[in-house]
């Protein structure tokens, strides 16, 4: 019997799940989206955001692009005392049926050569057909009267950006169609609604492949299922994945728990973040709602070789 599909990764819990009382305010955020992929706010805003709640090690963790990274660096926004790493989010696509939400895992790079031109190169290729599903998304939403040409005719993608279901679903909040990014994916964008377009793209292995080409951590992300999906992880091990995103928003105490464990017995370093995008709050509020130990953070900067935050 085939496992049941899950629904869109883990939505906001009703209350603190990842936080626990008397734990300090989290210096470790490993997974957070701006707008150069799926998220509301631009990289250097979040950056500054980011250390004003107390993070000191940051990822900014863009589908497909290294742009926002990138856009920080060149404007010197990381600010004195924050260690920011290189970051992506790889949607890997699974060919065979394993009851995956969608078919896909996520596969979190860390660390990576923002200069390698392979990795750009294989990135650059991957929001190509970002943009191909996203075209064609839109023509089928118009094709059963969810039309949301007004509300991206305006968009104008920078050099690097990477689109995605997230800003289709906040045009069709915009116009009127969804109430809400969750609810447009659970009636509309999701797989097997009206609007779905099938992602195409690289596999678990190719992404995992590319990122430790390019001197990166990679790391399965927000992956509640790793307990009892054991062989699927030994084959992403045995690929070259060399973490496991332990700490996440949405994440209560057992499942940490469970997922820590899975990692320590894979000898999987753990990860942690919020996945903030911005769709359900500021980031001190997702923020608060989190909580990634200060030695994961040495972990992850260890494994990539990049030394403590300066002080």
């Amino acid at each position: 019997m085939t496992t049941p599909r899950r629904r869109r990764h883990d939505p906001l819990p009703p209350v603190d799940a990842g936080a626990t009382p008397g734990h300090p305010a989290t210096t470790v955020d490993l997974h957070a989206h701006t707008t150069r992929s799926d998220g509301v706010v631009g990289p250097a805003a979040l950056v500054r955001q980011a250390f004003e709640v107390g993070v000191r090690t940051f990822a900014l963790t863009d589908h497909d692009t290294l742009a926002g990274y990138r856009e920080v660096v060149v404007d010197r926004a990381v600010p004195d005392g924050m260690s920011l790493l290189p970051g992506v989010e790889i949607n890997a696509i699974v060919t065979r049926d394993l009851g995956l939400w969608e078919g896909e895992l996520h596969i979190l790079g860390l660390g990576m050569d923002p200069d390698d031109a392979v990795f750009e190169a294989t990135l650059s290729s991957q929001r190509d057909r970002r943009r191909i599903r996203f075209e064609r998304t839109v023509e089928r939403l118009r094709a059963i009267d969810l039309a949301i040409d007004a509300q991206v005719a305006d968009l104008d993608p920078g050099d690097g950006d990477a689109l995605g279901r997230p800003t289709i679903a906040r045009a069709l909040i915009a116009a009127g169609h969804a109430t809400s990014v969750e609810d447009a994916f659970r009636r509309l964008l999701g797989w097997g609604c009206p609007g779905y377009v099938p992602r195409e793209g690289l596999g678990p292995a190719e992404a995992i492949a590319a990122i430790r080409a390019a001197g990166g951590l990679a790391s399965l992300a927000h992956f509640s299922e790793a307990p009892a999906r054991i062989p699927v992880l030994r084959e992403l091990v045995d690929a070259g994945l060399g973490g496991l995103e332990v700490y996440y928003r949405s994440f209560d105490a057992g499942t940490v728990t469970m997922v820590a464990a899975v990692a320590a017995m894979l000898g999987l370093v753990p990860t942690g973040g919020t996945d903030y995008h911005g769709d359900t709050g500021t980031y001190a509020e997702s923020h608060a709602r989190s909580w990634v130990p200060p030695e994961v953070g040495d972990g992850v900067r260890a494994a990539i070789g990049v030394g403590s935050p300066p002080d």
